[in-house]
């Protein structure tokens, strides 16, 4: 699935009209699955709707919209804005029907708007669509004044629920931004593909449900487009196979290199987090102090000790660790190591020497390794290709050096300029996590789910990702595949607890939950 910007939108309509597929067909296929879409949730027959109709494709659409429901029995009343209705087929149609007409020209003190509004279950928002940029004045602000149902209105008890058509009037489809008078969806039907701004805030949360409908624009058509959805259907395709005749072997070997004195947790989730996810042997590579702790709780890991100073793994750990690599499938270096000079001597040296293990070819660094990595001048350059770096904005912005607010008004852009200049997969983490890839390529995750920002959530995260790669996944398909597993788990989570008061340790039973009903889409 790609998400699309309103350019991009506009070029595959053209595209898609010039092979056959006209916008006359695309508006009626847009205008029928708004309907769908509202008789799937909504009593239709015999309910007062209104339908809000704008002069552009937006209000066609609406029309279309209008002529369905009146077809299922609803009682539909048109209120046109700006709408030139001579030669519209569409409006004809709703003529036909003798489907009431309201027009904004003419309505005194919006005294018919306030009367249609008062009596209506459904509003339909058909008045603005994607290619509207400028600010909301005039007569369409008090028009929508009056329909926001946030406003009160003590004759419409309760206020009806907002359909929007592709979008919330005044939502910028390429921002994310929104005018003040843009009324937030109860439920937006958009069409063929998601646009850009729906993950960005604050529109992401003026949408309510949203639902993609297909208007017959070939898929293929937007191949070229590097913006990615990951869908539940395409993560169960990439799911690693359990083979009835497997053994633990079968199953990958995952090492883990984590922990302090300071944090004992962080190595006690990721390793947890990798057993979960189905790996056939974790081992957790850490300090004498950190092994005792950790083994109390999780008995299922084995244990590589390594030279420690003061709490911290030592500079001279990284024999005894290459050693140890052996026969292993897969690495993560970072969860809680801290920044002990010892620890960063000792990160330098056994990334100088990756050549010496294949493990290496499947790394995810993480955390502290990030922080000591970005102390070094052009550190990439000691890394083998395709490791996939986890970083949030703050250590993004330490790796990178750029501002952090730089990187967050422009997530994308720097996550797939940086993945290229650095050669590595990128998973930046946040409301609506990227992958990026040095192809250029970037996968979107759609989750932003506060129960998430907590201490220890990015340890599970890595966590998983070391253990997918550990059974067989590459780099990429991990990054995607265990990031969308982290935020299924995560929404499992918050559907059980709720957004507040989950902990990291909540998320490690929730794995294999969110493991089985992905593999259900399958």
């Amino acid at each position: 699935m790609k998400i699309v910007t309103v350019e991009q939108m506009r070029q595959l309509e053209q595209r898609a009209d010039v092979a056959g597929v006209s916008y006359a067909q695309m508006m009626e296929a847009a205008g029928r699955a708004v309907a769908d879409a509202i008789v799937a949730r909504w009593s239709v027959r015999d309910q007062n709707m209104l339908v809000l109709v704008g002069p552009g494709n937006n209000g066609g659409d609406g029309l279309v919209a209008a002529r369905h429901l009146h077809d299922m029995g609803a009682q539909v009343t048109l209120y046109l804005w700006k709408r030139k209705t001579e030669g519209d087929f569409n409006f004809a149609q709703t003529q036909a029907r003798g489907i009431k007409t309201l027009r904004a020209e003419g309505d005194e003190n919006f005294s018919q708007l306030r009367a249609a509004l008062d009596g209506s279950t459904i509003s339909v928002d058909a008045l603005l669509g994607t290619g509207a940029n400028r600010p909301i004045e005039g007569t369409l602000k008090e028009i929508l004044v009056l329909v926001n149902p946030q406003i009160p209105n003590p004759k419409s008890h309760p206020p009806p629920s907002i359909i929007a058509v592709d979008l919330p009037s005044g939502l910028n489809a390429d921002t994310g931004t929104l005018d003040p008078a843009t009324v937030s969806a109860d439920l937006t039907v958009t069409f063929a593909f998601p646009k850009v701004g729906f993950y960005k805030f604050p529109a992401a949360d003026a949408l309510g449900e949203w639902v993609i409908a297909d208007i017959g624009i070939p898929p293929e058509f937007a191949d070229s487009i590097a913006l990615n959805l990951a869908t539940q259907i395409e993560i169960a395709k990439l799911l690693p196979t359990r083979p009835r005749t497997g053994h633990k072997g079968t199953f990958g070997k995952a090492m883990i290199v984590a922990g302090s004195s300071y944090y004992t947790g962080a190595p006690y989730l990721s390793a947890a987090a990798a057993a979960r996810v189905g790996t056939g042997l974790v081992t957790l590579a850490t300090t004498s102090e950190v092994q005792h702790i950790v083994a109390a709780s999780l008995h299922e890991a084995t244990f590589v000790p390594l030279p420690d100073a003061a709490g911290a793994i030592a500079s001279n750990a990284t024999r005894v660790l290459l050693d140890g690599l052996k026969d292993y499938d897969a690495l993560l270096i970072g969860p809680g190591l801290g920044r002990a000079r010892g620890t960063q001597q000792f990160i330098y040296r056994l990334l100088d020497a990756h050549e010496q293990s294949p493990a290496f070819a499947r790394t995810v660094i993480d955390a502290d390794a990030l922080n000591i990595l970005s102390e070094q001048r052009e550190w990439w350059r000691t890394l083998p290709p395709n490791c996939v770096l986890t970083p949030h904005v703050g250590e993004f912005a330490r790796l990178s050096g750029l501002d952090s607010k730089a990187i967050t008004d422009n997530r994308e852009t720097c996550a797939r300029e940086h993945s290229q200049q650095w050669n590595q997969i990128v998973l930046f983490k946040g409301a609506f996590t990227l992958i990026a890839e040095p192809s250029g390529q970037v996968t979107l995750l759609p989750f932003a789910n506060p129960a998430l920002a907590t201490a220890g959530s990015g340890d599970v995260l890595s966590g998983i990702l070391v253990g997918l790669m550990a059974q067989g996944l590459s780099p990429r398909d991990a990054a995607i595949v265990g990031g969308y597993l982290h935020g299924s788990a995560g929404e499992l989570a918050r559907d059980d607890i709720g957004d507040a008061g989950v902990i990291a340790s909540d998320l490690l039973p929730r794995i294999p939950r969110a493991l089985r009903a992905i593999k259900q889409m399958g």
